[in-house]
């Protein structure tokens, strides 16, 4: 199948499965790179964190902050549905910044990565990127904002009330008043930019090797793999990544390394037109969207 068909093929089953997507894959070998909407920019929820993370590395690797700091962590006691981490514990906590590094990246712990946003803040993490020369990712705001949006004020029953909203609310210039959803006021990027940074992380760039290094090993620990890992992670591929969600978006990016020596970064983030709060067949359908992609510029060398 050419390039053309296979693209109007994918947007068409995008658009019967209820889901608008910007994607885009690369080759890190090569630099060729096929997508759709590659350009379209999405709030981002918690793909932040791979951002956060190598910025602290940086200041880390440069003694501007000590790995070992023990780091005072109050109780979340969180009782809704959905933090995972420090935000669940009922006593205090101390955990060294390493750690709350792991816990960002592995569980996509919120309460730790916005441990990490009081010691370097998100304008801070923005200028880095930049300096970096990777454009088109914005960091705006604590990772604690995401958890007070429409979905928290409903009952657990009424969840698809909140993801209404969000769906109906959505402008064409990408705004919304939900400010978490709004690419104007919430943390946003789209595949492209987060391709770049995936590019700089796996490949020799501006950003520093040893950071590099460590954010490909925090990023190869995810746990949260039910999203795009079941159609790139085998015995022969290893797959390294960080998930984002926040009411109906569902976002994945990471490089896919086979062991040919070929590798691939891969940038998914979606937005769902269906009103309900699981939705396995989304997860499914943007899998197979993004390893479409892949296997294309797979097979064309």
């Amino acid at each position: 199948m050419n390039t053309e068909a296979l693209l109007a093929r994918l947007r068409d089953e995008l658009a019967e499965g209820g889901l608008r997507g910007s994607f885009l894959v690369r080759d890190l070998g090569s630099g060729r790179e096929i997508g759709i909407e590659p350009d379209l920019e999405f709030a981002t929820a918690s793909l932040v964190k791979v951002p956060l993370v190598a910025v602290t590395q940086d200041r880390i690797r440069r003694g501007e902050l000590d790995g070992a700091q023990q780091v005072e962590v109050e109780p979340g006691r969180a009782e809704n549905a959905g933090p995972t981490g420090l935000a669940r514990f009922r006593h205090p906590a101390r955990v060294a910044l390493d750690d709350l590094m792991y816990l960002a990246s592995a569980i996509s712990d919120s309460a730790a990565a916005d441990a990490l946003f009081a010691l370097t803040s998100p304008a801070e993490v923005a200028r880095t990127v930049r300096e970096w020369g990777i454009t088109g990712i914005s960091v705006r705001h604590s990772l604690s904002e995401l958890n007070d949006t429409p979905l928290e004020r409903f009952d657990a029953t009424e969840a698809h009330l909140a993801h209404s909203l969000a769906i109906g609310a959505v402008t064409e210039g990408r705004g919304h008043p939900v400010r978490q959803l709004d690419v104007s006021r919430a943390s946003s990027g789209s595949a492209r930019a987060f391709a770049d940074l995936l590019t700089a992380l796996w490949t020799p760039s501006t950003i520093d090797p040893d950071t590099s290094a460590r954010v490909r090993q925090l990023m190869g620990e995810n746990l949260l793999r039910q999203r795009l890992a079941p159609d790139f992670a085998s015995d022969s591929a290893k797959w390294s990544s960080k998930t984002g969600t926040l009411v109906n978006l569902r976002h994945e990016i990471g490089v896919v390394e086979h062991s040919d020596g070929q590798a691939f970064a891969v940038a998914a983030l979606t937005e769902s037109r269906v009103p309900a709060a699981v939705q396995p067949e989304a997860e499914i359908l943007m899998a197979r969207v993004a390893r479409a992609l892949r296997d294309h510029l797979r097979a064309r060398g």
